[in-house]
């Protein structure tokens, strides 16, 4: 049955996208070209609305078991959220709706989730001295940062054909491969049949693309990552609750970036600009499609170090996370990432040398 619904996921997203397309030639649902857009003609948005129906053809045929300890609504407080953030995402889609109106849905997918479903950070375990740090009533503000800060991650880099669906997918088969080790098979369906149907739609979204996934798709596989990760490694230790972070390290760093460059040019943080990885990469002269496998080797990296360091003992974790950041920011900073003239690591290193 898991096959099943795994080919039936595949399959619907590879038949839906093109009829998906036509809807949103048909109802205006296009992206124009502009100063920020790479590509250079009209294209049709809305490839999100195929890869959420085949998601939930997969998952209706599968029915995976949530964990005993999980509520009863749990499944379904996710489809419900799902719903909300896809239909956010459509609205922008079609009527690019106010960046005010796309947060409030988003809140609203995360609430259902969080008080509908119970899924919520209530306790992480300290490594040192058996401690346990209790959120209390941050829970609730610190769950929905998170699914909102994630969602709002994988929207920013949808830059590229075949880029946001791509670092997603491997996102997901890297937390499926995560769940099958840790034994938790509610999550390895949920996120195995959403990699499928995310996959079928990059037979269309990579470049050239045909069609883009729009907010529709890019919120959706967002908010569907945050909570996947959040039912994976919730309520463990310290070292654990960093291994969603490594995971999603292609979206958190270029988000966190961003902010640092808008900072420093003193704009507001929400601005819009044409700096986020995929942007310094192709001023680096590299092409479209060569940019989109850079950071796809990227994002597997992050995703093998996520699955390294959950296996890692704790000062093995502590090594392997130092040389990530040191390696990160050396690689900000060679491509600009922060700005131009934001290279701390590199001055550092130039004035030893220089020694």
């Amino acid at each position: 049955m898991v096959y099943v619904s795994l080919a039936a996921a595949l399959i619907a997203s590879i038949v839906l996208t093109p009829l998906v397309r036509r809807l949103a030639f048909k109802i205006g649902a296009v992206d124009a070209p502009n100063y920020r857009k790479v590509h250079q003609k009209i294209m049709p948005r809305l490839g999100g609305l195929a890869i959420f129906i085949s998601f939930l053809i997969g998952l209706a045929i599968l029915r995976p078991e949530r964990p005993s300890y999980e509520s009863a609504l749990m499944p379904l407080s996710i489809v419900l959220g799902a719903l909300v953030i896809v239909i956010t995402g459509i609205l922008d889609d079609k009527y690019q709706i106010s960046a005010k109106k796309k947060m409030l849905g988003q809140i609203i997918a995360a609430l259902i989730v969080i008080f509908v479903g119970g899924v919520q950070i209530d306790f992480i375990n300290l490594p040192f001295d058996n401690g346990i740090m209790t959120f209390g009533f941050l829970s609730v503000p610190f769950t929905l940062l998170w699914i909102v800060g994630i969602t709002n991650a994988v929207n920013l880099i949808d830059g590229l054909d075949g880029l946001a669906a791509g670092v997603s997918t491997i996102a997901l088969i890297t937390l499926a491969t995560m769940a099958f080790i840790m034994g938790n098979t509610f999550v390895l369906a949920v996120a195995a049949i959403l990699a499928c149907s995310t996959i079928g739609f990059l037979f269309f979204n990579f470049h050239p693309a045909k069609i883009f996934m729009g907010d529709t798709g890019a919120l959706f596989l967002g908010f569907m990552i945050a909570v996947l990760s959040l039912l994976g490694f919730k309520n463990l230790t310290l070292v654990s609750f960093i291994i969603p972070v490594i995971l999603l390290g292609v979206p958190i760093s270029d988000t966190f970036f961003a902010i640092v460059r808008r900072v420093r040019n003193k704009q507001k943080w929400s601005d819009p600009d044409k700096s986020h990885l995929h942007h310094c990469l192709m001023k680096m002269g590299f092409s479209h499609r060569q940019t989109v496998l850079i950071i796809y080797g990227i994002a597997a990296m992050f995703g093998v170090a996520a699955i390294i360091f959950s296996m890692a003992k704790l000062w093995g974790a502590i090594l392997l996370i130092t040389v990530i950041l040191i390696a990160l920011e050396l690689f900000v900073e060679v491509i600009g990432l922060a700005g131009k003239n934001y290279r701390p690591l590199l001055n550092l290193v130039k004035m030893l040398v220089s020694r």
